[in-house]
C-alpha cells in the first residue's frame, strides 16, 4: 500500500512539473468581412514551432451536459434536437459508434460520408470542437470538387441550412478554425481539437453587464459639468481606437497579426471596459465595472487551467491555444504566472 502510494506521489509530481510550451494566438471569430487574409507567416510559424495538439475556445463535451445556460446554450440544444430528428442514436451507444467511425475514417479517408457521420455522431456527444473539424472536412471537399449526392447526404443527415446561430456551422466557415487550426491540424495530422472554454461564470458577466451599462448611461447623462471635458476626451480616445481597428479590418490581409499586438489589446479592453481612468470619476458605476472585470478575469483564468491541466494530463509539451483576440492578453499575463509554463503569442514566434 505504501508503495503504491508513493507511485502516485511520484507521477503526481512528474506531471505538475511537466513544462508547457504554448502559441497563443488571439483570432477574429469571424473574417468573412475581411480582405481576403495572407496566412502563410501564420502557418510558418505553427510548422516551426511543430505543436502536438490544438486548443479551441470550445466546452468540453462534459461541460456542455453541466451547464445549464449560457450565451449559445439554446443554438447548442437547437442543433441537437434536429439532429436527433435526423438520425438518432442511444446516448449509451454514442461512445462505441463514435470509436467504429473513427476507424472507419482512418481505413477510407476518402469517404466523406464516414466524415459527415462522425460529424453527427460528435454533435449528439455534445463534443462540438470536433464535429467541427470534420464538418470543415467534408465542407472543403465540397468546394473543392463539387458532388452532389455528398451534397445531398449531408443536407439529410447535418441539416448546416438551419445551424446559423451561436457557434453553429455557417459561423465555422469563416471562423479562426477554418482558416488557421483545421488546416494546420490536418497537415500535421493531428486528429483532434482539444477544448478549453469555461462558461461557469457566463450569467454572472451577463448580469453584472447589464448592470453596468443602466447604471452607466445614467452617469454619462448626469456628469456634473467639472468631469465632463475628461469623460469626453477618453470616450473620444475610444472612439479612435474603433476607429483604427475598423480601418485595419478593412484594408488589411494580416489581420490575426494585429489582433496579436498590444496596441489592439488596449482598443478590445476598451469595449467592455473602457479605461482605468474612468473609474475614479464620480458617479461611475465602479462596482459594477469591477464586478464585470472579475467574471471576465474568472472565466479566463479556468481556460488558462484547463489548457495546463490537459496537456499534462495528456503528455503534451507544445500546444497551440486559439482564443478571440480579447481573450489573448489577459491570457498571456495568466499563463506567464503559472509554473513550468512558457507562453508566447503568435508574433513573438520567430
Amino acid at each position: 500500500m505504501k508503495f503504491s502510494f508513493l507511485i502516485i506521489l511520484f507521477v503526481s509530481l512528474n506531471v505538475c512539473a511537466q513544462q508547457v510550451d504554448i502559441v497563443l494566438i488571439g483570432v477574429s471569430h469571424n473574417y468573412s468581412s475581411y480582405p481576403r487574409q495572407d496566412l502563410s507567416a501564420i502557418y510558418s510559424k505553427i510548422r516551426k514551432f511543430a505543436p502536438t495538439a490544438f486548443f479551441g475556445e470550445f466546452l468540453s463535451k462534459e461541460d456542455e451536459r453541466l451547464v445549464m445556460d449560457y450565451w449559445c446554450k439554446q443554438d447548442n440544444i437547437r442543433r441537437l434536437e434536429m439532429l436527433r430528428r435526423n438520425r438518432d442514436i442511444a446516448v449509451d451507444l454514442l461512445p462505441q459508434t463514435i470509436d467504429s467511425l473513427k476507424q472507419l475514417s482512418e481505413q477510407r479517408p476518402d469517404n466523406y460520408q464516414i466524415k459527415a457521420d462522425l460529424a453527427h455522431a460528435y454533435y449528439l456527444d455534445q463534443d462540438v470542437a470536433n464535429a467541427h473539424y470534420q464538418v470543415w472536412q467534408v465542407f472543403s471537399k465540397l468546394v473543392q470538387t463539387p458532388d452532389t449526392s455528398l451534397e445531398n447526404y449531408v443536407n439529410k443527415l447535418l441539416s448546416p441550412g438551419f445551424d446559423t446561430t451561436g457557434r453553429s456551422m455557417k459561423r465555422l466557415k469563416t471562423s479562426e478554425y477554418a482558416l488557421i487550426a483545421f488546416p494546420m491540424m490536418l497537415e500535421m495530422k493531428i486528429k483532434g481539437l482539444l477544448p478549453m472554454d469555461c462558461q461557469d461564470y457566463d450569467l454572472n458577466w451577463q448580469a453584472s453587464s447589464a448592470a453596468f451599462h443602466q447604471k452607466f448611461q445614467q452617469f454619462r447623462a448626469d456628469t456634473i459639468s467639472s468631469y465632463a471635458d475628461a469623460l469626453k476626451a477618453l470616450l473620444n480616445r475610444r472612439d479612435k481606437g474603433f476607429l483604427k481597428n475598423a480601418g485595419i479590418e478593412k484594408s488589411s490581409k494580416n489581420i490575426t497579426e494585429w489582433l496579436n499586438t498590444d496596441q489592439a489589446s488596449v482598443i478590445f479592453a476598451s469595449g467592455d471596459f473602457y479605461f482605468p481612468e474612468m473609474y475614479d470619476i464620480a458617479g461611475f458605476p465602479k462596482e459594477q465595472m469591477l464586478s464585470q472585470i472579475h467574471w471576465w478575469l474568472m472565466r479566463n483564468k479556468v481556460m488558462c487551467e484547463n489548457v495546463v491541466n490537459k496537456s499534462r494530463a495528456l503528455g503534451l509539451k507544445r500546444v497551440v491555444v486559439l482564443a478571440g483576440a480579447n481573450h489573448r492578453r489577459y491570457m498571456q499575463d495568466i499563463f506567464k504566472t503559472m509554473p513550468n509554463v512558457t507562453i508566447r503569442n503568435i508574433n513573438e514566434v520567430k
